[in-house]
Order: structure tokens, then C-alpha cells, then sequence
């Protein structure tokens, strides 16, 4: 009987899984609106523990949610715009840096000769070089360009702060009542089940995000100091790319270090790339991730890989900036799913022994 009713599980929950996939190009806003609500519902129940009404409580997170949008959007993208234009402003220096210098000591070196068509490279580069400066314009001249995906976006825009409104509003609430459509027998598991997720959910998206963020002004500030131009956009890049274990380290530092070594051709500054993230690792290894994220998520990097990569085939982008917390959540469920089908596996047989070892009425 147990094992009939965990097949039914199993099948109910492949069922919603491809019910899921299915409805993947509309769950986009949804998907987002859930996740800002998490991330929001703890800082609106403290402002209601302080006796805020939960709508002044909610309005307030929107208002934090929206300072952050404004300082992404008309603070952190210029700047990177503007170093990139700086670097592509330099970019014949480097060009022929890399064609009358380097590329002859790397064939004296090797042996060989190396047919690099440099100045092909840099007539490409430079004639497009406008382009990497406006691709903010560019993605929006793209989206007025179709009226139906014009319609898409803003709908999606327009439908995010709502949803998330309203989530935020009856989070508590709607907890409750999925609770209430399972068994009374079953509701201390799941109050249990879903405890245990709140604390690796919380922990991944709340301190990973934290992390990220510690890293990526690390970086940036430290290669700004160090006088790198494209400090600001590599810096970021690596902090953002740091959910995957060493890939944003490893990332950062191939980047720093090419753009430190075209720009300077000093290996001393190289040394000081070196160090700003030899100090963003060792922050991050010793303080950063025990204080912020803990050891309660525990995915083997093989399996962040997977994830990732798995998202991103099933559901694109979205994919992948969900595919870590589904992973983790997933690894939650599973060990609780494999207790309850070995426990239920283990009773069995004793229940059967000490029903042989009665002794006759």
C-alpha cells in the first residue's frame, strides 16, 4: 500500500513537472514575482513585528526593491558603458602593441610562426565599436521594432510589481492554505518539509545573492585601484559568476589579467590583479560564505555544473538563474522522500517478526 501511494506521488509530481514545462513561456513574470516576494517577506514580517501595517510594510520593500532598479539602471550600466568606451577608445594602442611587440616575442619564444592578421582584427573591432557603447539602445530599438513583443515585454514589466504586490501582501496567508489541502496526518511533515526549505531556499538565494554582490564590489574596487580600465565590468562579471565554485575567481582573474597585461605590460600590476583576487577568494572561502550562506545547501560542484547547464536547456535564462535553488530544494525533498521510503521499508519486516514471535492465545 505504501509503495502504491509513493508511485502515485511520484507520478503526481512528474505530472506537475511537465505541467511546468509546458506553461514555461508564461511563467516568466510569475517565476520572478515569486522570487522578489521571498526575498522581501522577511524584511515585511520585521516591519510587521514593529507594528507597521503590512501594506506600508510591503510598500516599503517596494520602494527598497525600486532604489536598487534605479541605481542599476542609471548608475552601474553607464559606468560600465563608459569604461568599455574608454577601452575601445585605446583599443589601436593595444592593437599595435599586440602586433609589433608581443606577437614577435611569442613566435621567438615558440619557434613557430604565428599568422595572426592583427590589423583585421582591429579594422572589425574598431568599425563596430559604437555598437558595444549603445546596446542598451540597441535592445530597445529591437523590442519597438515588433509590436507584439513590445506588448509581451510591457505586460511582463506591468505584471511583475503587481504579482509581487499581492504575494508579499498574503504570503503568510497563502501558505496556510496549501497547507490546509493536505491530511491533518500529514501537515506536522509537511510544516517540517517546508521549515527545511525555507532555511537552504533562504540560505542560497538571501546569502549566495549577498556573496555575489560582497564579491563583485571587491573586484571592482580593487581593480579600480589597481588603475585597470575595464575594472568595473570585470569586477561585476566575476562576482556574478561567482555562484559556481572557483568559476569567478578563475574568470575574473583570466580577464583581469589579459586586459592588466595589454593595458600595462608591467608584470608588477599583474602581480596586483593577482592579489585583488587572491583577497576576494580568501574573503569569500574564510568569511564571506560561512557567515552568509553556511554549509546547510552542500551541492557537490559537479552537480552546480548540471544544474546549470540543465536549467538552461529546459528553460533558457530563467533556467539558469533559478537552476541552483530548484537544486537545491530538490535535494531537500529527496532526502526526506528516501527516510520516508526506507523507514516505511525498514518497518515492515520488523512488524512481521514480531508478529510470528507471539505466542498462540
Amino acid at each position: 500500500m505504501t509503495d502504491t501511494r509513493l508511485l502515485s506521488q511520484l507520478v503526481l509530481v512528474a505530472l506537475a513537472a511537465w505541467l511546468v514545462y509546458l506553461l514555461a513561456p508564461i511563467l516568466t513574470p510569475f517565476l520572478v514575482s515569486g522570487l522578489l516576494a521571498y526575498l522581501g517577506n522577511p524584511a515585511v514580517n520585521r516591519l510587521a513585528r514593529w507594528h507597521f501595517p503590512r501594506p506600508l510594510a510591503v510598500a516599503l520593500v517596494f520602494l527598497v526593491f525600486v532604489l536598487l532598479l534605479a541605481l542599476l539602471l542609471f548608475f552601474l550600466i553607464p559606468a560600465m558603458q563608459a569604461q568599455i568606451r574608454s577601452f575601445i577608445v585605446k583599443a589601436p594602442l593595444y592593437f599595435d602593441w599586440l602586433q609589433n611587440t608581443a606577437l614577435p616575442w611569442l613566435q621567438a619564444m615558440l619557434g613557430v610562426e604565428l599568422t595572426l592578421d592583427v590589423a583585421a582584427i582591429r579594422e572589425t573591432l574598431l568599425g563596430h565599436w559604437r555598437q558595444v557603447g549603445d546596446w542598451v539602445t540597441g535592445f530597445f530599438l529591437y523590442i519597438t521594432q515588433s509590436g507584439l513583443s513590445l506588448v509581451g515585454w510591457l505586460a511582463s514589466a506591468l505584471l511583475v510589481p503587481v504579482v509581487t504586490f499581492y504575494l508579499l501582501l498574503d504570503w503568510d496567508g497563502l501558505l496556510s492554505r496549501a497547507l490546509a489541502l493536505l491530511p491533518p496526518s500529514r501537515h506536522v511533515q509537511a510544516a517540517l518539509l517546508a521549515r527545511e526549505t525555507d532555511e537552504v531556499l533562504g540560505s542560497f538565494l538571501r546569502g549566495q545573492l549577498l556573496v555575489m554582490l560582497s564579491l563583485a564590489t571587491v573586484y571592482s574596487v580593487g581593480l579600480t585601484l589597481v588603475g585597470l580600465d575595464l575594472a568595473l565590468p570585470i569586477g561585476i562579471l566575476a562576482g556574478l559568476v561567482s555562484f559556481v565554485p572557483y568559476l569567478g575567481f578563475i574568470t575574473g582573474l583570466l580577464a583581469a589579467a589579459i586586459a592588466a597585461w595589454v593595458q600595462f605590460h608591467d608584470v608588477m600590476l599583474l602581480l596586483g590583479v593577482g592579489a585583488v583576487f587572491l583577497v576576494g577568494q580568501v574573503l569569500e572561502s574564510f568569511w564571506l560564505t560561512p557567515r552568509l550562506v553556511g554549509n546547510r545547501i552542500g551541492l557537490h560542484p559537479v552537480a552546480v555544473i548540471f544544474a546549470i547547464m540543465a536549467g538552461g536547456q529546459l528553460f533558457g535564462f530563467t533556467g539558469i538563474l533559478l537552476a541552483l535553488p530548484a537544486a537545491a530544494v530538490l535535494k531537500v525533498w529527496l532526502r526526506h522522500l528516501r527516510e520516508f521510503y526506507v523507514g516505511a521499508a525498514a518497518n515492515r519486516p520488523v512488524r512481521k517478526r514480531r508478529a510470528l514471535r507471539r505466542p498462540p492465545p
